[in-house]
This record gives C-alpha cells, sequence and structure tokens, in this order.
C-alpha cells in the first residue's frame, strides 16, 4: 500500500494570474469604447439634425459595439481589482475567458439577426438610399478599423534593439547558421525526448567548449549565461533552457584572443493539436473577442459597400442582402471558434497536450510513473497542475517541484508522491 506525501507549491505563493500586458490591454479597451461613443453621439446627433433615419440607426448600431466592448474593459477592471482576493481560489485570470464567451455569444446572436434580416430582403426587397448608405458604411468601416488598430497597441512586430545582429524567427527545434569570427556555427535547441538545451557545431574545424558562451535575456529582463561542455561531434550547454524559449540570445566566441559576438532571437512557437488548441495559453480570450467584434463590424462594412456599390451600378438590389448573408456566415464562424475555445478553458479542458507531454516526460524519465496529471489554463500564460507520482526511490515531492520549474508557464503546481516497492501494469 503506497503512502501519499506532503503537497508542495511553488514560492512565493500568490494566485495573480494575470495576462502580462494585461494593464496596457484594459487603456486600449476603454480607449476604443470612448471613440466608439463619440461616434455613436455624433451620428446619432448628425441624424436627428439632418433628418437621416440610416444615420441615426447606425448609431443605435455603435453602441451595441459599444456595449460588446464595454464587456471586456469591465472584465478586464475587476480581474486587477480583485486579483489579489483570496476567496478566488485559483485567482481571476479566467475573467477575460468568461467575457470572450459571452462576447462570442452576444456575436452569435447578431450572426442570427443580420441572417435573418438578409434573408427578409431577398424574399421582399426594399428600397436603398444609396447616397446616404455608402457613405455610412465607409464611416463604419474607417472607425473599426481605427478601433482595431488601438486594440491591437498601435505598433507592428518589427522589433529595432538599438544595434545591429540577426533575426532569425525559426522553429526552436531548427538549426540557426550564423558566421561568427572565422566559424560557421549551426545553434539549435534541443529538447528530443531530453531537457532541452543548447546544442552547438562548428563548421570545418573544431570549436573548444570553454570558447564559446551564450547568454539569453528574457522579455522580463532576467538572464542566463550558459557555458558549454564537448560532446564529441557536438557542444552542449551545461544548463538546462527553462521554458518558455523565447529570448535573445548573446553568442559570444573567442577566437584568437578577440571576442566575436552575435545575436539571435528565439520565440516560442504554438504547437496545435489536430484540433488546434495546443499551446493557445498564452492567448487574451477578452482581447481576441473584442478585436472579433470590430472585425467582424469590418467584415460587413466591406461586404456592405461591395454590395451597394454593386446595386448602385447594376440594379442589382438583391447584392446588398447577399453580402450581409455572407457577412453573418463569416461572424457566426468567429463565434464558434471563440466558443469552442474559451469554453473548453471554462470547463477546464488541457490547454497545450504537448505541454502536458513535457511534464509527463520529464518526471518518467528516471522510472518514475506519472498516475494522476490534471494541467488547466489559470489566465492568460499561466497554466495550473497536479501531478501524482508513484516512485520506488526517496524522492520527495520537493524534488519534483525543482524539475518543474524550468517550465516557466507553470504557474500554480501541487505535486503528491505515492512511495511504493514496485508499479503494477
Amino acid at each position: 500500500m503506497s503512502d501519499a506525501e506532503e503537497l508542495f507549491q511553488f514560492p512565493p505563493h500568490d494566485h495573480v494570474f494575470l495576462g502580462k500586458d494585461h494593464d496596457k490591454a484594459e487603456r486600449r479597451t476603454w480607449a476604443v469604447i470612448v471613440l466608439c461613443t463619440i461616434m455613436m453621439i455624433a451620428e446619432i446627433i448628425g441624424g436627428a439634425l439632418f433628418g437621416s433615419l440610416a444615420l441615426i440607426a447606425d448609431g443605435l448600431h455603435m453602441s451595441t459595439h459599444a456595449g460588446a466592448l464595454l464587456l471586456a474593459a469591465l472584465a478586464y477592471t475587476y480581474a486587477r481589482k480583485y486579483a489579489n482576493d483570496r476567496s478566488f481560489s485559483f485567482g481571476t485570470g479566467k475573467f477575460g475567458d468568461l467575457a470572450g464567451y459571452s462576447s462570442a455569444i452576444v456575436l452569435a446572436m447578431i450572426a442570427l439577426l443580420i441572417g435573418y434580416e438578409a434573408v427578409s430582403r431577398l424574399l421582399n426587397p426594399v428600397s436603398i438610399s444609396f447616397n446616404e448608405a455608402i457613405p455610412i458604411a465607409v464611416l463604419g468601416l474607417a472607425v473599426n478599423v481605427a478601433s482595431a488598430w488601438l486594440l491591437s497597441g498601435g505598433h507592428h512586430h518589427d522589433r529595432g534593439h538599438g544595434h545591429s545582429h540577426g533575426h532569425s524567427h525559426g522553429h526552436e527545434d531548427e538549426a540557426r547558421r550564423i558566421a561568427l569570427g572565422s566559424s560557421i556555427l549551426d545553434i539549435k535547441v534541443f529538447e528530443d525526448g531530453v531537457p532541452p538545451r543548447f546544442r552547438v557545431r562548428a563548421e570545418g574545424g573544431e570549436l573548444p567548449a570553454a570558447d564559446l558562451t551564450i547568454e539569453t535575456t528574457r522579455p522580463n529582463g532576467s538572464r542566463q549565461l550558459f557555458v558549454f561542455e564537448d560532446r564529441g561531434d557536438y557542444l552542449e550547454s551545461r544548463d538546462e533552457i527553462p521554458e518558455p524559449h523565447a529570448f535573445l540570445a548573446s553568442i559570444r566566441l573567442m577566437q584568437a584572443g578577440r571576442p566575436h559576438e552575435r545575436e539571435l532571437e528565439f520565440e516560442e512557437h504554438d504547437h496545435d493539436d489536430a484540433h488546434g488548441h495546443g499551446g493557445a495559453h498564452h492567448r487574451d480570450n477578452n482581447m481576441r473577442a473584442a478585436i472579433v467584434h470590430v472585425m467582424a463590424d469590418a467584415a460587413v462594412s466591406v461586404l456592405v459597400i461591395a454590395g451597394l456599390l454593386l446595386a448602385r451600378a447594376f440594379g442589382w438590389l438583391w447584392m446588398d442582402p447577399l453580402a450581409g448573408f455572407i457577412g453573418a456566415l463569416v461572424i457566426a464562424n468567429w463565434s464558434v471558434g471563440l466558443l469552442r475555445d474559451t469554453g473548453g478553458i471554462l470547463l477546464d479542458r488541457t490547454p497545450d497536450p504537448r505541454m502536458a507531454e513535457k511534464v509527463r516526460g520529464l518526471i518518467e524519465a528516471d522510472g518514475d510513473r506519472v498516475t494522476d496529471l490534471h494541467l488547466w489554463r489559470l489566465g492568460p500564460g499561466h497554466l495550473g497542475a497536479i501531478v501524482c507520482v508513484a516512485t520506488t526511490g526517496e524522492r520527495k515531492a520537493a524534488d519534483y517541484r525543482q524539475r518543474l520549474a524550468r517550465f516557466a508557464d507553470l504557474s500554480h503546481v501541487t505535486v503528491e508522491v505515492q512511495h511504493s516497492q514496485s508499479f503494477k501494469g
């Protein structure tokens, strides 16, 4: 009969599992709400002054748009305000997913309403005021583009570091070839069935291990220096590389008494499973839902503009409702994807099967056995895990806790160790 050992959790122990850009995302969402509110008021007042029913209708539509974004903003604010409230057993990181799920339901209802109206107009065409409808659709598109730009942070993905270095963004398991000094080096993060380490091969000659170092700098500013050991055909870092594998690597090589330096950027890539769910635990579904709202509106605006232009040019009145129906299908598709992903998180579905395999493989590498493993998402970039281990050795929970510390995404871990004389299949 095996004995249950003590339970351990990572110190220091808190329950703040918010995304790293939570505050910025909150501010951006409120900024878009202000923009939509200003446009809503301007359209309603303008419609009343100039007698334009279409302008008033678009202003009212903008109010529903602002309302959906308000849900996202309140979720950010509430999650931040109660992040340290101990009555939430696993923090408030899931408020964004709850808001995203609610937004997905709203999107589904909008898709149904647009689809119903499109079918009604196909069966019973109505006259269209092209001179009013087209400018309003263009204005709506401009507001949605501006909203999407604000929500995404108003920047692109190019990064400047103030000096010249190589920018490669390959898969973490692919070799990265660089010229350094008089050598050509192949550098990779190797983790094929073993804990991840740097492996370096030199083309056309031997490379003394003492001459090479790699220092990693992560987005949070933390640094780690790696020294190397000679493995015959290659050099391998003495220390393992903590997860995630997203960092700037400074490679330094000494040759003939002179240092040669080069930098490479490594990025963690999603590793989707067959259903496309794996590796998505860093995603902010609250921001995703807000962006989907504005993108859905923008997509409908583009389709409406195209339909109106064709209807005015060729008299094809059926193009307007057809464009609306296509827009409804697009929105419905986005809604289903958002419902599936956020619903899985709310039901504690395993968010990253690859991470679960890594945890299991790491524990069982020395002959122990994982008898129970639960992995779930606590918030963007934060995973919780409960691991039950059966062992014939004398290892304690702290030993396994120390092993699992290399996975930076595991923010709340509980380990139970069961000692037994032998395993039964």
